[in-house]
């Protein structure tokens, strides 16, 4: 193990476990609720049924290496970090159920996640599990961010029973986005398992994106209007969450000497952690927030 002191932050965000509670979608039918929109419903939708088996990848190759921390801030930020993902791994499931009662593969999509990862997890070592992680983890932060200080994308999340969940995760993806790389420096990974780690999340985050939003907007007889379909890519190319902007952020995790918290996100954190939650953690509303 390397010497934790040389690698990790002076000062550090332990993430906060909270007690959440939210309104799912109450729509038996088909429902574009992303503001509407064809293709942008189908990918959050997708990301979404990503979401549980792909959280519990992150603690287990988190919690891998947890008896190997001594710093004690690390230590309580990965207590913090699996307690939070666990959250979010209900919270969807949760989420996934309404929406496949609303017409989104939801279920199909999780199964194929699982056993996917059944197959790929073994073949990689402990050490590249939490690279990928922590690249993954950059990927979502970068999302969470661009939510939470986009007025364009504040507006395409819209005020459905979805908004409170997504708002409510990008900010804890926010609070806990350098945990799994500080666990990687602080066990001594490698630079080169780093990148590599990013490069294979990078190819495969957005080949199962691609594939499953396809699959999803198979199963849309709205997919089958040209004109609605068309326009709906077009306004997908355009959206914050693939900007010019992001994709530079998605890029500076290759640079050599990166860290998450190069993107500060603390003021981003001061002010949704104030008007989502109230002091003891809990929400402070369950909708329309």
């Amino acid at each position: 193990m390397s010497d934790e002191s040389s690698t990790l932050p002076t000062t550090r965000i332990v993430p906060k476990p909270r007690r959440v509670r939210f309104d799912m979608p109450a729509g038996t039918k088909r429902q574009h609720f992303v503001d509407g929109d064809l293709v942008m419903s189908h990918f959050v939708s997708t990301l979404s049924a990503t979401f549980p088996e792909g959280e519990d990848f992150f603690i287990r190759s988190v919690r891998h290496y947890r008896d190997q921390i001594s710093d004690a801030d690390l230590k309580a930020a990965v207590k913090g970090f699996i307690a939070q993902e666990a959250t979010h791994r209900h919270q969807h499931s949760l989420l996934n159920q309404r929406l496949q009662d609303m017409g989104y593969p939801t279920e199909g999509i999780d199964r194929h996640i699982t056993k996917l990862l059944k197959r790929l997890e073994p073949r990689f070592s402990s050490e590249m599990n939490l690279a990928v992680t922590a690249a993954l983890e950059h990927y979502t932060a970068t999302f969470a961010e661009i939510i939470l200080t986009s007025e364009e994308a504040q507006a395409l999340i819209g005020d459905t029973e979805v908004r409170p969940i997504l708002l409510w995760h990008a900010v804890e993806e926010s609070e806990h986005k350098a945990v799994a790389y500080d666990v990687f420096q602080a066990i001594g990974g490698s630079e080169r398992t780093r990148v590599r780690g990013m490069r294979f999340a990078t190819a495969l985050l957005f080949a199962e994106l691609f594939i499953q939003t396809t699959r999803s907007l198979a199963g849309d007889r709205a997919s089958y209007n040209p004109v609605r379909l068309v326009r709906s890519l077009r306004a997908f190319r355009h959206n914050p969450l693939f900007s010019r902007a992001a994709i530079e952020r998605f890029r500076s995790y290759t640079r050599a000497g990166f860290h998450p918290d190069d993107w500060d996100s603390a003021e981003i954190l001061e002010r949704w952690t104030k008007e989502l939650f109230d002091a003891d953690g809990g929400q402070q509303l369950r909708s329309n927030v």
